[in-house]
């Protein structure tokens, strides 16, 4: 990630009221806080996202929510890149992982999809997979046929009083990359208890 070039950080998530509470709507949560922390608001809108662009701790970039149903997040963000010329390690991905317990962050790059099908749509779309994500750990259901609504379910009362906690945590995930660049944030975020 060069100091100069353009970011774009991208939230996944599901658009409409129904999803807006929901576990897999976490990287969209993210990505309001990270545009309310900076004083930018997500109002505009193209190649089927809602983005702002902005200046977040020096860093020319965009901040973006494909508005395109999760498994289709990677044509939007394929589509931001090219036109803006941003290359793939310059974009960080925040999304949902159950694979993590609630709360716990982990960035990672240029790693496989894990299953997660929002993740899967973006390496399909731009090719390779060097770009950062920032981890959001929902937790599992324990059993697979249970995935499904766990991840459209609404938060517990518990995670919900956990909830801002995890996405202040998740935005200084993100600020971290932009100011440390990816390996000192790595060392940082992801050897957190």
């Amino acid at each position: 990630m060069s100091d100069s070039s353009l970011k774009l950080i991208a939230g996944l998530g599901n658009p409409g009221k129904d999803y807006t509470q929901t576990r897999h709507n976490i990287g969209f949560l993210v990505v309001d806080a990270l545009a309310s922390v900076s004083s930018l608001a997500l109002n505009k809108s193209r190649f089927e996202s809602a983005y702002v662009r902005g200046r977040i701790k020096g860093r020319d970039l965009f901040l973006i929510k494909p508005m395109s149903y999760m498994n289709r997040s990677g044509g939007p963000i394929q589509k931001f890149a090219a036109y803006y010329k941003i290359e793939l390690p310059d974009i960080i991905i925040v999304h949902d992982d159950m694979d993590l317990d609630f709360g716990k962050i982990k960035i990672v790059q240029g790693r496989g999809h894990g299953g997660h099908n929002g993740v899967r749509s973006i390496i399909e779309s731009v090719g390779r997979k060097e770009c950062v994500r920032v981890r959001v750990g929902v937790g599992h259901p324990g059993a697979q046929r249970g995935v499904t609504g766990h991840v459209l379910g609404r938060f517990t009362p518990d995670e919900q009083n956990e909830l801002d906690t995890t996405i202040e945590s998740a935005v200084d995930a993100c600020l971290s990359i932009l100011v440390d660049g990816i390996t000192q944030a790595m060392n940082k975020v992801n050897t957190r208890r």
